[in-house]
């Protein structure tokens, strides 16, 4: 475990001062504190329909803005988590060292998904306080470790993709090709998925309170990082409730944290260099 905290470190460190962080802070910024501080405001006026009659609901939608710069983020400092050093011949010298694949493969993980999931944390709670002064409530403390632990989880899913993706990859190119591509298809694609299944089952999907549409498509959410991240936030929300068990959300989160994770250290384990 030490070994594991200290390559973690090291990681960490090694990705938060490269220059592609320069990139996302503004865009992390941008997307993090401007929502929260537009959709703060009395007189905002959001598209569908839904009202914002709480700070947490507030919180939920900004929740969209995490999922197109923070999880994008994720893909970015993770690409080359892998593959850089395969190419490179780092990796070689690094499984000739004493210490288990495990552990390398558990300080990978750690390492990634600290550079990008503290800055986010950071800024999440500065906004959680422009919406609470903003609005002169705060979330309960509840809904703010909710929050706070759901968004964790979906940058930690993202970043055991693109690890997963870069140990497959033969080059940078290829690794960033399919982590982008994974990020456009459970960010820009999912619904149209989600419609073509309802439509093969026959439920109308042009009527937004059809209980059948959304319960399929709270099913198809269960499959997609994006999808189960935003079923988490819901779950204080009754006005959201699209008849899905919370018990089984909680049960998908778990495997979408342990499944990416053991085939990662399954792919590291037979890994050649």
């Amino acid at each position: 475990m030490r070994a594991t905290l200290l390559l973690a470190n090291h990681c960490f460190k090694a990705r938060f001062k490269a220059n592609r962080m320069k990139v996302l802070w503004p865009i992390l910024v941008l997307f993090i504190l401007g929502s929260a501080w537009g959709l703060s405001d009395i007189n905002a006026n959001i598209l569908g329909g839904i009202e914002i009659d709480s700070a947490y609901t507030v919180l939920y939608i900004s929740s969209a803005f995490i999922l197109l710069s923070a999880t994008l983020g994720a893909v970015f400092i993770s690409f080359d988590g892998i593959s850089r050093d395969r190419i490179s011949g780092v990796l070689e010298i690094k499984l000739s060292q004493p210490i288990s694949r495990k552990s390398l493969g558990g300080s990978l993980i750690l390492g990634h998904w600290a550079a990008i999931a503290l800055p986010t944390c950071f800024l999440s709670l500065i906004a959680i306080v422009i919406i609470g002064e903003r609005m002169d409530e705060y979330p309960s403390l509840g809904e703010i470790g909710l929050y706070i632990g759901a968004t964790m989880l979906v940058l930690l899913w993202y970043t055991l993709i693109q690890l997963i993706a870069s140990s497959w990859a033969d080059d940078m190119g290829s690794s960033i090709a399919l982590g982008m591509g994974s990020w456009m298809l459970f960010t820009l694609l999912w619904l149209l998925l989600t419609t073509v299944v309802a439509g093969l089952l026959g439920v109308a999907v042009d009527q937004n309170e059809n209980a059948e549409w959304l319960q399929i498509q709270a099913l198809m959410d269960l499959l997609s990082p994006n999808g189960l991240y935003h079923l988490l936030l819901e779950i204080p929300l009754s006005e959201f409730n699209r008849g899905i068990d919370t018990v089984l959300v909680i049960f998908s989160a778990i495997l979408w944290t342990v499944l990416p994770t053991w085939l990662l250290m399954k792919r590291l384990q037979y890994l050649t260099p």
